[in-house]
């Protein structure tokens, strides 16, 4: 059991938002992820000083920056204050088809749309997340935070993505991503470019889509655990290397 006050556990920066440490989330026989080893966050581009003394505070040592090339370099991350900090890219390029004002203004084509990103997010780009997991895997990049932009969709597959391979039950891994919508600040000035009932799909979470990736992961590979092996790079043996890892 876990307790839906208290977690995710918040770390509340002026120049970011969305950051959390995805520790206390409950696994297999009375273990729980550990606190302090896996963050994650949206953009960095804002940070203060005052951000970077709290994040170096927590030992920080890895970032991986899921975002595409050009989102990179509208809102450059500011890690410069963070000494010793490696930093690895891992684009995900956006999967939203086009610019969001192009959007038909109707509910059910954003969350098609989006339905099809976090397919894509699934079965197109598991290179990238099996690359964070490989990271994850060696103790020298640990503790470790990964981001988007956001740190909805990208960030919120590959969260889930971990906590499944972890042993966390679904139900908190639901928590966690829908947790985003009370830590994430959001966009006003998207937002106030599209129509609201696309707005609030665009810029909400939605635990359908998580269930729309996990049943694309099922329907091509028979199951998470083969998945986990063929395209994460996870056999048994790796999965439990990083299971006594994360795990406590």
């Amino acid at each position: 059991m876990y307790d839906a006050t208290e977690l995710p556990k918040s770390i509340v920066l002026e120049g970011a938002s969305n950051v959390r440490d995805l520790g206390g989330w409950p696994a297999a026989d009375g273990t729980h992820v550990r606190f302090g080893v896996v963050f994650r966050s949206a953009s960095l581009g804002r940070l203060t000083g005052a951000d970077a003394a709290r994040l170096a505070a927590t030992g920080l040592r890895t970032v991986v920056d899921l975002r595409g090339e050009a989102e990179r370099k509208h809102a450059p991350s500011r890690l410069d204050s963070l000494p010793g900090v490696a930093v690895h890219f891992l684009p995900i390029d956006p999967s939203l088809g086009g610019p969001l004002r192009a959007i038909a203004a109707a509910r059910e084509d954003a969350m098609a749309m989006m339905q099809h990103a976090y397919t894509s997010y699934a079965l197109d780009w598991p290179h990238r997340y099996a690359a964070l997991f490989g990271l994850l895997a060696q103790p020298a990049r640990r503790p470790l935070l990964f981001h988007c932009t956001a740190g909805k969709d990208r960030t919120g597959f590959g969260a889930p993505l971990l906590l499944a391979a972890l042993g966390v039950e679904y139900e908190a891994i639901r928590a966690d991503y829908l947790a985003t919508d009370r830590l994430w600040q959001g966009d006003a000035e998207i937002r106030a470019a599209l129509p609201p009932v696309v707005a609030d799909v665009l810029l909400t979470v939605h635990g359908e889509l998580l269930d729309v990736a996990f049943a694309a992961i099922r329907g091509a590979y028979g199951s998470l655990d083969v998945y986990l092996e063929q395209r994460i790079g996870l056999d048994a043996a790796r999965r439990e290397h990083l299971r006594a890892a994360l795990l406590t």
